[in-house]
């Protein structure tokens, strides 16, 4: 195997393996280290950025390549590429209990600081530090998933600190300008997705300033596109309402 030759090796030094076993057989693939993860995100889309190489192995140590008839059998295809992704997406990253333990302990606190930025206390609006989540995480005993995003699990972490302590979505504010005739009947739709009004002003048009959880937008986005027929509009006048300063854990 050429790329296994002594002036090739360096470049499979920094070689992290994905192994997959199917139809009875193990197949590995070389990605290059700290990608595995990235791609299973979605931060990376470059394929040619994660993989070493194209090829499919049975041994990536031993250079043993998968034979095409194997391959073919095992994933009804011969295409490398493919069945790259397929490894790489549903195979096991082979790391050191060292790595492991490295890589859990940065998306603890890649966790810890996505909860951070999108929570308040709601009595006071403000923030929490990343390391007061981080250590409301540790006293929940909570449990890091290598396979899983860090944006699902932080939202699994807001669900699970709400029952020990005072933490919710920081509030987006929102302004819809609403056209007179679907103004009443669109309010009462509205209501139950609105958190607090700030204002309203029925003139020529219904204008309503409020505050909304984040995971609602979208609802009401659709809600007014589609009862309005484009008429109404909906602005983000802010991503967070926040108060200035940390909150601290009394």
């Amino acid at each position: 195997m050429s790329i296994f030759t002594p002036t090739n090796q360096i470049r499979l030094t920094n070689v992290a393996v994905v192994r997959m076993k199917k139809g009875g057989k193990r197949f590995e693939i070389a990605c290059y280290k700290n990608k595995v993860m990235s791609w299973r995100s979605g931060a990376e889309k470059d394929i040619d950025e994660v993989l070493q190489t194209h090829s499919v192995f049975m041994n990536v140590s031993k250079g043993q390549v998968a034979k095409k008839e194997d391959l073919q059998k095992a994933f009804g295809t011969e295409d490398q590429t493919e069945i790259c992704k397929q490894i790489l997406s549903k195979g096991e990253l082979q790391v050191s209990e060292k790595e492991r333990s490295t890589q859990l302990e940065q998306m603890f606190r890649d966790i810890a600081t996505i909860v951070a930025d999108k929570c308040v206390n709601p009595e006071t609006k403000r923030p929490y530090t990343v390391n007061l989540i981080e250590r409301a995480m540790k006293d929940i005993h909570y449990s890091v998933k290598a396979t899983k995003s860090t944006k699902q699990q932080a939202l699994e972490v807001i669900k699970q600190l709400k029952e020990t302590m005072q933490i919710e979505r920081a509030h987006m504010r929102l302004r819809f300008i609403l056209p007179a005739k679907d103004g009443k009947r669109l309010k009462e739709k509205l209501k139950p997705l609105i958190k607090h009004v700030e204002s309203e002003d029925f003139d020529q048009e219904l204008e309503i300033v409020c505050l909304i959880d984040p995971g609602c937008f979208r609802e009401i986005d659709e809600l007014i596109r589609c009862e309005t027929k484009g008429k109404g509009t909906l602005e983000v006048l802010s991503l967070k309402d926040v108060e200035e300063g940390d909150e601290k854990l009394e």
